[in-house]
């Protein structure tokens, strides 16, 4: 079943971050090589407080391979409590154009553990649920039938 069109991974890497680990982490979410299934990060620079230098790391997946595989790992990734807590906020993470988030936070994620958060440091991920007719009520269908891994 087709749970979203599209998935949007976004990090911010601050100067004095170490920016390999943050990729690393970043391609750690995914459970197939970019190389070959011709993905790649793209990145932009931005300025924040104080001029300082933000660096933009984005994945965007648009297959629906691409797309069930993510959602599937992300989902196995997490611990009951985790799976627990995005069903009881399901609603609050999900908004009008039917796009529900998630904050997977930065530091653990490097370490190689998942863990979701409402912190600024982290990972973002932006699924575009695919509700017909769209409208937040599929939508919530949808997600809790992916939360429960149905």
């Amino acid at each position: 079943m087709k749970i979203a069109h599209n998935v949007k991974i976004s990090v911010f890497a601050y100067d004095g971050e170490d920016a390999d680990s943050i990729r690393r982490a970043m391609i750690s979410l995914l459970p197939f090589n970019l190389e070959d299934e011709k993905l790649s990060i793209s990145e932009c620079a931005a300025k924040g407080f104080g001029e300082k230098r933000i660096s933009i790391g984005v994945i965007l997946l648009e297959k629906q391979r691409h797309i069930s595989k993510f959602l599937d790992s992300l989902r196995n990734s997490l611990t009951q409590d985790q799976i627990k807590l995005l069903a009881q906020q399901a609603e609050s993470r999900l908004d009008r154009d039917i796009n529900f988030f998630i904050r997977l936070d930065k530091p653990s994620l490097i370490d190689g553990d998942y863990h979701i958060t409402d912190s600024g440091n982290c990972f973002h991920i932006r699924i575009n649920i695919a509700a017909y007719p769209v409208n937040r009520e599929n939508g919530l269908k949808l997600v809790n039938r992916w939360i429960q891994g149905v």
